[in-house]
């Protein structure tokens, strides 16, 4: 099997003494308004007025997002200094976040020894642990399989003034952020539905997840017609992965639900060559879930919480299926297929049935499920829809305090409508192109009975074409973080 280059992982440790730190890279931050942090105005007290000469005369902006590598004219200490520019508003998480993921993406260009952060006195306490977030999640990127790294990461990162506990929560869900970006950037040809599950046992493998796959057989026995038929048209056989973390005693679970569609042709409904090129891409739901599993892991959190992946390859052949065809699902509700490319639901169908059987309190599915959502919403936010408004709000108050994008479309009565079949149950996509992330969401209502339930369509953010400074292109790993911070709140 092909390999590609291994996960990075920078020794990572906090930081309590900064003067005398002998290091490759000393990394700083400047306001726009040219206010020096304590460790800048230590290395310009150091450097006769170096550093505001250099403000006063405009070399430095401290405008957001400007970086500014310096050699330092001193013969011990750090031998550069990186100034991030942390801009005229007030400071949030999102910003402490995307100036750690900045930081290795600028310094990526060559081999570094040690690099001392000393953004935290940049920050409030509170998000500290985002920038050692961002700093690991900037240290993965897409091009795994270059024979050359296009991106270098430092031996050691060092944190300075960033307590022990933030700095291991930040390393927690910067690294579960990399092991979902890592599972969408791989090709269909080593990330499919066995290979998937083989993968994701690995990594939980002595740990407090454990993890159940449901085989081709398993599917049979358990009537999961739905995915089963999704996945008929491909030589790899799907799966359902199901993962358990319980350290919640006796409470009832939070359920996370991801689509797995490894690859998706557009099955018989062919897509055209450049809307497949990125079709890897479409199982970032079930890889999300992935993420939040491991970080919660990580992090020891008290809470129960059960993962479930529908994992299925949309492909042509004979066996593939057809338009007009009617599907019972393992819920008893029958289908009526008029897209083959409208599969993802149709594989969540049968995954959020068997969410349902584990009695969750609440339940999130993601899914990267319709170019509607992205018509609506662009490519930068996330669509949600829900049946509890509640939860909604539970899940949108995380998403804001992260600092990541979402915005709540209506679940009115009228979209009901617009999915129901003549001759089955329901249909698996709704009338014409209009408000179709709405009844692909009514879609799925159908299979979550009582339960309160928010559908995240991240068609848009999970996948992204070109890079920005703080993120390469490809997979952004989009709502590992607020979800784990959904979770944490919800935790005993």
């Amino acid at each position: 099997m092909l390999d590609s280059n291994p996960i990075p992982s920078p020794e990572i440790s906090n930081l309590a003494e900064i003067s005398g730190q002998s290091c490759d890279v000393l990394v700083v931050g400047l306001t726009q308004e040219g206010s020096l942090s304590s460790t800048l105005q230590a290395v310009n007290q150091e450097t006769g007025g170096w550093i505001e000469g250099l403000v006063s005369n405009g070399e430095i902006l401290g405008k957001k997002g400007e970086l500014t590598l310096l050699a330092l004219p001193a013969d011990s200490g750090p031998r550069m200094l990186l100034v991030v520019g942390l801009g005229s508003c007030d400071p949030d998480r999102q910003s402490a976040f995307e100036s750690g993921s900045m930081i290795v993406r600028r310094l990526g260009d060559r081999p570094r020894g040690t690099v001392v952060v000393a953004l935290g006195e940049c920050f409030p306490e509170s998000f500290h642990d985002a920038i050692v977030a961002g700093v690991l999640s900037g240290c993965d990127q897409q091009a795994i399989y270059q024979s050359e790294p296009a991106l270098i990461i430092p031996e050691r990162i060092l944190f300075f003034g960033i307590a022990d506990g933030k700095v291991q929560r930040g390393r927690a869900v910067g690294e579960s952020i990399i092991q979902t970006k890592r599972l969408v950037n791989e090709p269909p040809a080593v990330v499919y539905p066995e290979s998937f599950a083989e993968k994701v046992t690995a990594l939980f493998e002595g740990t407090a997840v454990k993890v159940e796959v449901w085989d081709e057989q398993r599917l049979i026995a358990e009537g999961c017609r739905a995915i089963l038929a999704v996945g008929a048209g491909s030589s790899k056989s799907p799966r359902l992965l199901m993962l358990r973390y319980d350290a919640g005693g006796s409470e009832k679970p939070l359920a996370l639900v991801g689509k797995g569609v490894t690859f998706d042709s557009g099955g018989l409904s062919l897509k055209p060559s450049a809307g497949m090129i990125d079709m890897k891409c479409d199982m970032a739901g079930a890889a999300t879930v992935v993420g939040v599993l491991h970080g919660i892991a990580k992090m020891g959190l008290k809470c129960n919480v059960i993962g479930l992946c529908g994992l299925a390859e949309n492909m042509v052949s004979g066996d593939s299926y057809k338009l007009g065809d009617v599907i019972e699902t393992r819920s008893g509700k029958t289908i009526e297929i008029h897209n083959t490319d409208a599969e993802g639901r149709v594989v969540l169908a049968d995954t959020l049935d068997v969410a349902i059987q584990n009695e969750p309190r609440a339940m999130v599915d993601l899914a990267t499920l319709t170019g509607a959502c992205m018509v609506a919403l662009g490519t930068d936010v996330a669509g949600m829809m829900t049946n509890d408004q509640t939860l909604c709000d539970e899940v949108q108050s995380a998403a804001t305090d992260e600092g990541e994008l979402v915005w709540q479309l209506p679940m009115f009565d009228l979209f009901d409508e617009k999915v129901k079949s003549k001759v089955a149950d329901i249909k698996n996509v709704g009338e014409g192109r209009w408000g179709g992330a709405i009844t692909a969401a009514k879609f799925l209502e159908n299979f979550v009975g009582d339960v309160p339930w928010v559908h995240l369509d991240i068609a848009g953010p999970a996948f992204a074409d070109t890079p920005k400074p703080s993120r390469d292109a490809g997979a952004t790993g989009v709502m590992v973080r607020s979800l784990i911070r959904w979770v944490e709140n919800q935790s005993l």
